[in-house]
């Protein structure tokens, strides 16, 4: 695989350097994902108010999306198991390329740029074997797939760039699903695992949860500048378990595994849909919600618990100044802080699962 470096000089050379920056589009914060009344799904950008700044059609449910990091360009994911990716021109709405995944592999929800944007990172998985797979694109070759390199694991969802910017964490679920309706496969020998690659592929780290816990499947991650990971869980055993569904982790040490009291963490149903650092200049505590549960939980960064918030259908969430922008499936929009939560706007979406900072 060529190096960044030299498809950052492609880049330039092509001539593709940014002209229109986020300022362009009103300057969104967020990128959201969410199903209009009348059953279209699009790509919203939002800005810490609460306000949307632009809307783009989507073909089907949208549910993460990833931002460019230069340019006001983003490319909206699929809901796995997936089989597009758009990339859009924010300033004018336009689709500029529509990213299909290998026959026999679909994109898994999630993905993320390079520092310097010259390739786009992809979560996909193989459909016969749920083997998880990085799709690597080049955007300065208009988005073309160049390679790419296993995770290391079955069921990849969320990945991340660390702040070394040379190395990728990735959330491996565990989870084999049959590709037409979602059906879990192995839920018996399913087997979890946080995995840090290089971007060449090259393993660097592992973590596996102990096997009393090994249906808790670990899906979403937030990193923090220092380069400590939070990862939620979702757990797949029997009802009832009150596993914990937040996890912390440093490369080269032991993972930290957050419980709330016993009654909030039965409350969240074993379920942890979106995690995030809070807002404030170092990342003090981090947060996972609870669609099901319609309840956000808030821990210090050593696992401490300190409270909950109850929403209904709550999910999405990202920094927002000293703590969260929550959404959740009936439009709204708040924000979170440790005085509590504080209404932004109501739009008349349903919101999916998550809010990406751009």
């Amino acid at each position: 695989m060529a190096t960044r470096r030299s498809f950052l000089a492609s880049l330039m050379a092509a001539g593709a350097a940014p002209r229109l920056g986020w300022a362009a589009v009103g300057d969104p914060h967020y990128l959201a994902a969410a199903k209009d009344p009348d059953g279209v799904f699009a790509l919203y950008g939002v800005s810490r108010d609460g306000t949307t700044t632009f809307r783009v059609p989507l073909p089907a449910r949208g549910h993460a999306g990833a931002g460019h990091p230069r340019r006001a360009e983003a490319v909206a994911f699929a809901r796995r198991p997936g089989l597009f990716a758009l990339v859009i021109d924010c300033a004018t709405g336009a689709v500029r390329h529509r990213l299909t995944p290998p026959e026999g592999q679909h994109l898994n929800g999630h993905g993320v740029f390079t520092s310097d944007g010259a390739l786009l990172l992809t979560s996909e998985q193989r459909a016969d074997t749920s083997m998880g797979m990085i799709g690597v694109w080049d955007t300065a070759q208009g988005y073309t797939r160049i390679g790419a390199f296993p995770t290391g694991d079955i069921g990849p969802h969320d990945i991340r760039l660390m702040p070394d910017r040379a190395t990728l964490v990735v959330a491996n679920g565990g989870i084999a699903t049959d590709p037409t309706d979602r059906r879990k496969l192995n839920l018996d020998s399913m087997r979890p695992s946080l995995v840090y690659l290089s971007l060449e592929g090259v393993e660097r780290d592992r973590v596996e949860l102990a096997p009393e816990l090994h249906q808790n499947s670990i899906r979403h991650l937030a990193v923090r500048a220092d380069g400590l990971v939070g990862f939620a869980m979702q757990w797949q055993g029997e009802a009832g378990a009150a596993t914990p569904l937040l996890g912390l982790h440093r490369m080269g040490e032991a993972p930290v595994l957050a419980s709330a009291p016993l009654a909030d963490e039965l409350a969240m149903d074993g379920y942890a849909g979106s995690i995030a650092f809070s807002g404030d200049g170092d990342g003090s505590d981090l947060a996972i919600t609870s669609p099901r549960g319609g309840r956000l939980h808030r821990f210090t960064d050593d696992g401490t618990f300190l409270g909950r918030v109850t929403r209904a259908d709550i999910c999405g969430l990202a920094p927002l100044g000293s703590g969260y922008l929550a959404s959740d499936g009936l439009g709204g929009l708040f924000a979170i802080d440790k005085a509590g939560p504080q209404a932004l706007a109501r739009h008349d979406v349903a919101w999916d699962n998550h809010i990406v900072m751009l």
